[in-house]
């Protein structure tokens, strides 16, 4: 099912291939991520659909207001999710998770679970990199953001914020 999902985004993003590489990459940070933490395979399920839809309102938000803010895609993405994951057949209840999920993936202080924890940190791992934010930027989010070791590992070697493994073996 999630192979159908991803072929699904593709498909809606055609033509917008940096969009299609960027869920491409919150999916495979979010489930190496989830896989280090050995969530339960409902929550891993539920993890790399939102990755994969976290933003599915984005085309909509350009065309409708012109610009794509993180607020503008939490107020569209979800019905457009919704949409596309009954016609895939998923169920109703992981659906309403994954909305949710995909509702809030730009609002840092209400995490209730490891699934959105996990999501906001594959989505950052990736748009640190592509807005070419500086080091102190993915300072501040390891700081403040990262809270599971895999994603905090990550997010420290990507971007050399500490011990790594040149100095680990000298």
């Amino acid at each position: 099912m999630i192979n159908k999902l991803h072929l699904a985004m593709i498909e809606l993003y055609k033509g917008d291939a940096k969009r299609i590489q960027h869920f491409c990459k919150v999916h495979s940070y979010a489930k190496l991520i989830a896989e280090s933490k050995h969530v339960d395979e409902r929550t891993l399920f539920i993890i790399e659909a939102s990755a994969l839809t976290h933003d599915i309102g984005i085309h909509i938000c350009e065309e409708k207001y012109g610009n794509c803010s993180g607020k503008l895609q939490e107020k569209e993405g979800p019905a457009l999710a919704q949409q596309l994951l009954k016609q895939l057949g998923f169920d109703d209840e992981v659906s309403k998770r994954v909305q949710y999920l995909i509702a809030h993936h730009h609002t840092y202080d209400q995490v209730d679970g490891i699934d959105y924890q996990i999501l906001i940190e594959a989505d950052f791992l990736v748009n640190l990199l592509e807005d070419g934010l500086s080091k102190e930027a993915a300072k501040k989010a390891y700081d403040t953001i990262f809270k599971t070791e895999c994603g905090k590992t990550i997010c420290r070697d990507m971007f050399g914020l500490g011990e790594t493994w040149k100095t680990i073996k000298k």
